[in-house]
Order: C-alpha cells, then structure tokens, then sequence
C-alpha cells in the first residue's frame, strides 16, 4: 500500500495524560444516502466490551489506571495515521458533499496504556475505540504490533482497515444512529447474541470501511497486489467465533457483539465491491 499517497490529516492528537469527564452527546441526523439505519452503541473494535461502557451506562471504576504522562509515538507511525485518517476526511467530506450535507471530521487520538475519555476511562486492553461523547477515535499504537503477533496479520491496509472501522463509527454517529440506538434500547429491542443490534452495527462499520476503500481507491490507485487480502484477513481474524474460539475452546453465539469472521469479510466486501453506502444497510433482513 502507497500510503503516503494518502492527504494528511491535521486532527492527530498526541494524549497529554488528560482527558475529558463523564460527558455524553450524539450526533445530528443527516440522512446519508437516505440509508434507513438503527444500531447500537458499538465503541469497542473487538475487545472486552466491557472495558468501555457505552453512553447507556457509566464509565470503568475510577481506580482504573492511567499513565498521567504524554508519550512521544513513532513519527512514521504518526505519519501513516495521519494519512490513513486524512483519506477518510477527504473521502467521506466528497460523499457527504454528493447529499448536499456537510462532514465534520473526527480526532484521533494517539495514548499508551490508558486514556480519559467522554466515555469514561479506558485502558489499551480494549483495542481502538470510538467515543460518540468527542467525536474522537482513539489508538494506542502498540495494537498494530499485536495485529502480527497475536493474529498473523501484516500489510498496512489492515491497519488502515482498523482505523476506517472506527471512523466508520463516526459517520454512524452523524447520521443520527447513536439517538436511534438509544430508543431501540429504551424499547427493550436485544443488543447482543448472532442477530443483535450490536452485531448489525459493528458490520455497518465494516461495509463502511470497504466504501471508503472502494472510494479512495478509485482517487489515489495506492493499493498494491495483496493489501485486499491483508484487510480481509485481518477482519476474518477478528470475527466474534475466531475470538472465543481462541480464548475459551468453544463458540457462544448469544454473547456475539461484532459478528462471525465470515460476516465481517462479507460485509467489508460488499462495501469495497459497491463503493455505496446503500450496499451497508445491516439492518434489513439476514446478516
């Protein structure tokens, strides 16, 4: 992957050991594409989802720890996120342009070992995540490292792939999912388990991350023969069964939150394939 083709962003955040308190927002509906989506509060990319509680409940004990201390991150790793994220700014700026709306860019935020977040506290065990409450991704650099060891994945466009999931999760929240999620909640409407909300939601995330290839691609020709495959085996490798599979010996459907390995390579597929964000409704019929 050429990825210093990509524009560079200038919302990469370094963490100063600070960070916001308990606060909670959601995003306006703007009715991308006129997509018809309900889904769930989905911040962790696969992870504990209990590490980060979402903004129906409170934030990590407040023993959680924190480093209290900034960090100086590798420049050419900065400069690779930089990239990735700047390509999502102007990819996703261009499609919200098309429906006469307007796109607001997301942070992303650079920490080592734990951060404060809108949504509470977080250590680097959760993974990336996304907070709807400041609109910011947030990374610990040291998960690309474990993408190699832990799950046999190389190539920079399953890292980019990581970082596109999560803003993916940004665009969910602009067009108003966070609010309907919040009353499908209300209503009692099940979150978890193989036909979830929870599930649909983190799919929806990975066909946007395949638009978002499929249009990037299409703008700066910077994929190299076998990026494809590095990013759909880094979304096989992370599927719901593959992880409990790994840590517990069996598969439990039921407690699935992100979808099975052959879902999430569906879903980026049909993203990539179509470069439509129409071709993402996880919320209708079958997944």
């Amino acid at each position: 992957m050429d990825w210093q083709k990509g524009e560079r962003s200038q919302n990469v955040e370094v963490d100063s050991g600070g960070g916001g308190g308990p606060r909670f927002g959601g995003g306006r509906g703007l009715g991308l594409g006129g997509i018809v989506i309900l889904a769930i509060l989905g911040l962790v990319f696969f992870k504990d989802p209990t590490a980060l509680l979402s903004q129906s409940g409170g934030g990590m004990p407040a023993s959680a720890p924190h480093s209290g201390q900034s960090f100086a991150p590798d420049p050419q790793e900065k400069e690779f996120v930089s990239k990735i994220l700047g390509s999502t700014e102007k990819t996703w700026g261009d499609m919200f342009a098309e429906h006469g709306q307007t796109y607001t860019d997301p942070k992303l935020d650079l920490f080592q070992g734990s951060v404060n977040t809108a949504c509470g506290t977080a250590s680097s065990a959760v993974g990336p995540f996304y907070c709807p409450g400041d609109r910011k991704v947030y990374l610990d650099l040291s998960f690309f490292q474990e993408l190699e060891t832990r799950f046999h994945t190389v190539g920079d466009f399953a890292r980019a792939y990581v970082i596109a999931h999560e803003v993916g999760h940004h665009v969910q929240n602009l067009i108003g999912v966070f609010d309907q999620v919040d009353q499908a909640r209300r209503r009692g409407m099940r979150m978890e388990g193989a036909d979830g909300l929870s599930v649909r939601q983190e799919l929806q995330a990975d066909c946007f991350a395949g638009v978002w290839a499929n249009r990037t691609q299409q703008r700066l020709q910077w994929l190299q023969e076998g990026d494809v495959e590095s990013a759909l085996n880094a979304a096989s490798q992370i599927g719901d069964d593959n992880l409990q599979r790994q840590a517990q010996g069996r598969v439990v459907p039921d407690s699935f939150t992100h979808g099975t390995s052959a879902q999430r390579v569906k879903w980026f597929t049909a993203g990539f394939k179509s470069g439509d964000v129409r071709a993402c409704n996880t919320f209708s019929g079958p997944v």
